[in-house]
């Protein structure tokens, strides 16, 4: 049996289905806002009771538009959802949430409300009753004048003091969650592979062998260092998030650091590609220290010279290694 998967537009919806689009759409928002707060009330409850009173709002958004579809249509209403029409706008999927960090969630809050507004607009636009056309007119005016609500409702739960704790501790786990392991992937990455492949060059001066263990040994880092950082720390007790998130950090990024100066190596002239892969080597040592000062607080020219005489007496070592 087959099921149609065609979509009606916005235009061809009657003034019914329209309510009934305002009505489930509301709801959703709500249970949206209700989720983002839920996500955010351990670590983040001032922001949380923002989002509480946002969906709070829905709701009674939702209420008025019951009321005038009872009015007008009676009790029946139409199941209607976005996903029954076409171009409506989308909302992020609910399961997602958890990913999302504190600033990303704000956005996507702003973003839902510059959406509702348009459709309110449109939607006001296309009805041909006064009391609807009013109350759409309203609500329109008020999913715009929400980002003055916003921020009557931050002044009522978030002051400058809260804010700026829950952004730095939003930060903070954004480094201990990405920063951290990802650092420390591509700090072995660059630095661990640098022995072996300039070794195996400068003792083949083959570049596609070069490549070759460069391409093995970077890939296996970087699934070692992936699983070793994700079965190191379930994150509960030190509050560094997800392992399946660092572990990903870790090793992408241990691969990453290894690939840089092993792709060189598919040149087929050898002084060309040794030249090329110090040169990324040192573009690659020089973002570490970058990393570290950023965002570990690490003063540069420290983070400089422990990187970079670490690395070259790594790159020495292979160096002499293969020459032998």
């Amino acid at each position: 049996m087959r099921f149609s998967t065609q979509r009606k537009r916005f235009s061809d919806l009657s003034e019914q289905e329209v309510l009934a689009l305002a009505i489930s759409s509301e709801e959703d928002d709500a249970s949206i806002y209700r989720g983002y707060g839920e996500r955010l009330r351990a670590e983040y409850p001032a922001s949380a009771a923002i989002f509480d009173d946002m969906a709070t709002e829905e709701d009674s958004h939702r209420q008025r538009l019951i009321e005038l579809h009872r009015a007008r249509f009676g009790e029946v209403i139409p199941l209607i959802r976005r996903e029954h029409v076409s171009g409506y706008y989308a909302r992020r999927p609910v399961w997602l949430m958890k990913n999302l960090s504190l600033e990303r969630i704000r956005s996507e809050a702003e973003a839902m409300e510059r959406d509702a507004e348009r459709f309110y607009t449109a939607a006001a636009a296309r009805t041909s009753d006064a009391a609807t056309r009013k109350l759409l007119g309203d609500l329109a005016a008020a999913e715009a004048g929400h980002e003055r609500k916003a921020g009557q409702l931050e002044d009522k739960h978030l002051d400058d003091e809260t804010r700026a704790s829950e952004d730095e501790k939003d930060r903070r786990q954004f480094i201990l969650t990405y920063v951290q392991p990802g650092l420390a992937g591509l700090m072995d990455g660059s630095v661990s592979t640098l022995a072996p492949i300039f070794a195996v060059a400068f003792a083949t001066q083959d570049t596609w062998t070069t490549f070759l263990v460069g391409l093995a040994a970077s890939v296996g880092a970087g699934i070692s260092m992936g699983f070793t950082e994700a079965a190191s720390d379930d994150g509960q007790l030190s509050g560094r998030g997800s392992p399946i998130k660092r572990g990903f950090a870790s090793g992408i990024m241990t691969t990453v650091g290894g690939l840089g100066h092993a792709l060189p190596y598919l040149i087929a002239d050898f002084w060309t590609a040794t030249v090329t892969a110090i040169i990324v080597v040192f573009i690659e040592l020089w973002a570490i220290a970058w990393i570290q000062n950023k965002y570990m607080d690490t003063p540069f020219w420290r983070a400089t010279l422990q990187v970079v005489v670490g690395g070259a007496l790594v790159f020495a070592a292979g160096v002499l290694i293969g020459s032998g």
